[in-house]
């Protein structure tokens, strides 16, 4: 395990998480519960593909641990994509 591929990294490139969640009132409740969490400063919901994703980006480090836990007290499930592209 590394740096990257257990935290969310602060800067312009974010993490895309794939969801089972497919109401767009289910995706708005993640939303707003993940933007609770302390260092994450913008969430960005993509609705046009299935299954649907989502973009964090943070202010410090996030775990992603911190994330999938907090989705999936709302009954859904976050699973990180691969690593960004350098």
């Amino acid at each position: 395990m590394s740096l990257q591929s257990e935290n969310v990294i602060p800067g312009n490139h974010g993490k895309v998480f794939g969801t089972n969640a497919n109401e767009v009132k289910d995706l708005q409740n993640i939303k707003d519960k993940l933007l609770l969490v302390h260092g994450i400063k913008d969430v960005i919901l993509n609705l046009n593909i299935y299954p649907k994703e989502f973009t964090i980006h943070t202010t410090t480090l996030v775990e992603i641990k911190t994330i999938e836990d907090e989705v999936k007290r709302m009954g859904f499930h976050a699973i990180p994509k691969g690593i960004f592209p350098l």
